[in-house]
């Protein structure tokens, strides 16, 4: 069953700007969904309509079987909601803040087990809202999401301003909150954060929705690669024609290869008979990070185009796009 159904979503702002197009892609009951894209791309726009926070524009949106902006009071109850910043009270001690949000929480947890939950006990717990480093300020942020039991969660940057360890701490949190059934709906620049928690994953750039599938389905789509220094007197052309056509890059050989382990081997057995050693020899799968960055190029023209394949289709260009992207 879905927890979430999104089809044909549109978000309208002033002066005629569509910042979503037509979106549609549902998130299982007890999966871990990565929302992803480019700077602009329109996932926040997305995300707080699936939060109630605004209504569509165009096309449907269910929570749960409910309209999560006209059956607000149905939703909100079994959600969780952590922001890109909560904008907490500075002076209130962290149990203050807790105590404060879970007044008005219905079936709040206890305090302590909240705390406990996200690592912000004992000591950190008395500590000033002001005081606390970025990373403790998400765990804050987290620490919201979760005191009303949600049955869905949205996290938005969960581990921005995080150490590795938080970081790490964080996603093992998550991925229990999966195994209890909870919905889960990630937003990130984290590429690495995505590859480790999401079941399934969808990249967005202007607007629409450019590819979506696990994570090995949308890495599937980009060619492997192969690449090794060749020794003096040899060139790419020496290397045997059953080989896709090789590349020369920065005195570096690369091959790009959709079968990666029939290419691998040919060149290795093209090498022993030849008496050739391979220097640098690296042969590896394509990466989330670059079927991200290729769809930071897709050229303007081009996202019209890759909306009309549905979900699932994925085009390359070459105009540059702005975007962020990190790895940890």
């Amino acid at each position: 069953m879905d927890a979430i159904e999104v089809d044909g979503l549109k978000r309208r702002y002033a002066k005629g700007f569509e910042a979503v197009r037509g979106v549609s892609f549902s998130v299982r009951e007890g999966e871990i969904f990565a929302l992803l894209g480019t700077n602009g791309a329109g996932k926040t726009s997305t995300v707080e309509l699936l939060e109630g926070l605004a209504r569509p524009s165009g096309g449907n949106v269910r929570v749960l079987g409910f309209d999560p902006y006209s059956e607000r009071t149905a939703v909100r109850p079994r959600t969780g909601v952590m922001l890109q910043e909560g904008g907490f009270p500075s002076e209130l001690t962290v149990t203050e803040t807790i105590r404060m949000w879970a007044g008005c929480t219905s079936d709040a947890r206890p305090i302590g087990e909240v705390l406990a939950q996200v690592g912000l006990s004992d000591r950190r717990a008395q500590v000033r809202v002001k005081q606390l480093s970025g990373g403790e300020r998400r765990r804050l942020d987290l620490a919201m999401a979760l005191v009303g039991h949600p049955e869905v969660l949205f996290l938005d940057e969960p581990t921005t301003g995080m150490d590795p360890e938080g970081r790490r701490d964080t996603w093992d949190l998550v991925r229990e909150l999966r195994r209890a059934g909870t919905t889960v709906l990630l937003t990130t620049h984290y590429l690495e954060e995505a590859e480790e928690l999401a079941d399934r994953l969808a990249i967005m750039r202007a607007g629409r929705i450019v590819t979506t599938g696990t994570p090995e389905q949308v890495v599937a789509e980009r060619p492997s690669s192969i690449r090794f220094t060749l020794p003096d007197g040899l060139s790419p052309a020496h290397l045997p024609t059953t080989l896709p056509q090789p590349t020369l890059r920065e005195g570096r050989v690369e091959i790009r290869t959709p079968q990666l382990q029939s290419a691998l081997t040919d060149l290795l057995i093209w090498a022993r008979q030849a008496g050739v050693e391979l220097p640098g020899l690296h042969a590896r799968t394509a990466t989330l990070e670059e079927v991200f960055l290729e769809i930071a190029q897709l050229p303007d023209e081009a996202d019209e185009d890759s909306q009309a394949g549905g979900p699932g289709k994925h085009r390359a260009g070459a105009a540059s796009g702005g975007m962020e992207v990190e790895r940890v």
